[in-house]
């Protein structure tokens, strides 16, 4: 019961936590997010890929684990398997994000649906958003994964813009080069 959808909402988080991978730069190959906001700075769209020295399934077990995701989504404080389909090809996942001070904890259900190792696609079911869905991606490039990434979101509370913007700008990319760290790190300890 290890399935989960860790990254949905990363345009709120404000404070990063400790322990977080060093602030490297992009790689060759990397497209950095493009992030496209509504006229009120209260919704948007963000895409991003990042190609990741791993085989899919190592990314994968990343993509697919609360411990994992509790340590590389900013601002993540719950992380729990609420309901897992018997097949594995889904599962309800429920989520605390304490994303600054000046503004409460939001939580929030999430269906996540998987086609075990090429992608997973996320959607809010219920909790304080009101639109979160996306999708992520996984394409094999030789020991290589590049891995698409693509959320749309929609808080239905006032969030101040400078927020909005800060996070995407700044906990996006960190977040994407926390997933190939540790993907990278399980792929060196697990290989083959």
């Amino acid at each position: 019961m290890r399935r989960i959808l860790p990254l949905p909402v990363l345009f709120l988080s404000a404070a990063l936590q400790a322990g977080e991978p060093a602030d490297e730069g992009p790689r060759p190959g990397d497209q950095p997010p493009a992030v496209v906001l509504g006229a009120g700075e209260q919704s948007g769209e963000a895409r991003a890929t990042i190609r990741i020295h791993a085989r899919r399934e190592a990314v994968w077990a990343v993509l697919t684990s609360c411990a994992e995701a509790v340590r590389i989504v900013p601002g993540l404080d719950v992380c729990e398997v609420r309901e897992t389909a018997p097949d594995q090809s889904w599962a309800k996942i429920h989520q605390v994000m304490e994303y600054s001070v000046l503004l409460p904890r939001v939580a929030y259900d999430v269906k996540a649906t998987y086609a075990r190792p090429e992608s997973i696609a996320f959607e809010r079911v219920s909790g304080d958003l009101l639109i979160l869905r996306g999708s992520w991606r996984l394409q094999s490039d030789g020991e290589y994964t590049v891995a698409k990434y693509v959320f749309s979101f929609e808080p239905g509370f006032w969030v101040p813009h400078w927020l909005v913007r800060a996070a995407l700008k700044r906990d996006l990319p960190k977040m994407l080069r926390a997933l190939r760290q540790h993907a990278e790190a399980s792929a060196h300890e697990n290989p083959g």
